[in-house]
């Protein structure tokens, strides 16, 4: 048997499809976000990224870069082990002590990413909880999908971001042990779930409330506590679950919740037990920048406007985006070829680094450019950019929004 062939076999028809994907080898600049050092070709040029989910910037900011610093001089570089063997550093505790306190919870609980925290928790829970069903939003995560998978719980799929469709679809259940999951802000087309909605049907039949602020953490909220702190609601959630790698701009993944929840999950969750822990200078890192978002509004209040001047830049431009309420700006190709190209060409030509979101991230026909402006973006960034874009659009015979 030749398996090689079999491999190129289908990696061809990736490429004859648009959908083969090109990693772009940067190396970030620290103190310089979001400049970037592009290698391609043995060539080095520098470039402005426009797509990192570094949404604030805070992996480069110095009170973060300093706790990292700091702790590897103190503690060394890994954790030495896994949380239950040796590995659970005094660190850890504290930054789970901080995520517990920015979500009003009781206790909270690392993961080595925010993937593993949904797929281990809902996988957890689904395959313990005796006759569970969850009900998932139709736009959910791929973690969370597999999650959901894996646990062999009964499943029911409810339309996305439709708390009618959820209260018909737990009216069908009866009265099983039912788990709603969902997120507050979906990555792709940066739309956020009329939460308040949502959970009053779930608690209305009784359900565990699940949602994923990986998008919204550190972005929203006084203190960053995401969404769900921002409208209020955080309390009336079981279970609330985020990452360190986007707005707090380190790595890891994370639930809070009760105490007796967390401890649930610590104790019977294979994707906790049987890893090794995140490196205590990733924990002091992250905890640096919680505490710094827990009181500083200047880099959310700026990404805001950032992310408010491209908008209005591409209306007038007749630049088609997806309209919503949060920070994720998808500017709409509707071709996978077209959507590389155009990719290619504003790195080539532009200087400007925006990567192509194709199947099966996004369903087919919708390929699109994710754009992210952050508060290091200046107005000059933003005119580069529009400008580019507009002067694609022509070449590339795409079609222009009606105004």
């Amino acid at each position: 048997m030749d398996f090689d062939q079999i491999f190129r076999s289908q990696l061809d028809a990736l490429k004859a499809e648009g959908n083969y994907r090109k990693f772009a080898e940067l190396e970030r600049k620290c103190g310089a976000f979001p400049r970037a050092a592009n290698h391609m070709d043995g060539t080095v040029t520098d470039i402005t990224v426009w797509c990192s989910n570094d949404y604030l910037g805070m992996g480069q900011h110095p009170a973060v870069v300093q706790a990292m610093v700091d702790c590897v001089q103190a503690c060394g570089t890994g954790a030495g082990g896994t949380r239950n063997i040796s590995g659970t550093n005094h660190n850890h505790l504290l930054l789970e002590a901080e995520l517990a306190d920015l979500h009003g919870k009781d206790a909270a609980l690392l993961f080595t990413s925010g993937y593993v925290s949904n797929w281990a928790a809902l996988s957890t829970l689904g395959s313990r909880i005796p006759n569970v069903v969850i009900l998932s939003d139709a736009g959910n995560h791929a973690s969370m999908i597999e999650g959901v998978r894996h646990s062999r719980a009964d499943k029911v799929i409810w339309k996305h971001n439709d708390w009618r469709d959820l209260d018909r679809k737990l009216h069908a259940v009866g009265d099983r042990p039912k788990i709603v999951a969902f997120e507050s802000v979906y990555s792709m087309d940066g739309d956020i779930a009329p939460i308040k909605e949502i959970v009053q049907v779930a608690k209305a039949h009784g359900a565990l409330t699940y949602i994923d602020e990986v998008h919204a953490v550190g972005m929203y909220g006084p203190r960053g506590g995401g969404v769900t702190e921002r409208e209020g609601l955080a309390d009336q959630i079981d279970l609330i679950e985020g990452t360190l790698g986007k707005a707090f701009g380190v790595v890891g993944g994370y639930i809070t919740g009760s105490t007796a929840l967390c401890d649930f999950i610590r104790s019977f969750a294979s994707g906790f037990i049987f890893t090794t822990a995140l490196p205590p200078a990733v924990a002091a890192a992250a905890t640096a920048s919680i505490r710094h978002l827990k009181t500083s509004q200047i880099e959310r209040q700026r990404q805001r406007e950032q992310v408010a001047k491209l908008r209005a830049r591409l209306d007038r431009l007749g630049i088609p985006h997806l309209a919503n309420d949060s920070h994720i700006i998808p500017v709409m190709i509707g071709d996978p070829v077209k959507c590389r190209m155009i990719s290619d060409i504003l790195m080539r030509d532009w200087g400007i680094y925006v990567q192509p979101i194709n199947y099966p991230t996004v369903p087919k026909g919708t390929e699109r450019l994710r754009i992210t402006p952050s508060p290091f973006h200046s107005d000059a960034d933003i005119d580069h950019l529009a400008n580019a874009l507009s002067a694609l659009w022509q070449r590339c015979a795409l079609s222009h929004a009606v105004a």
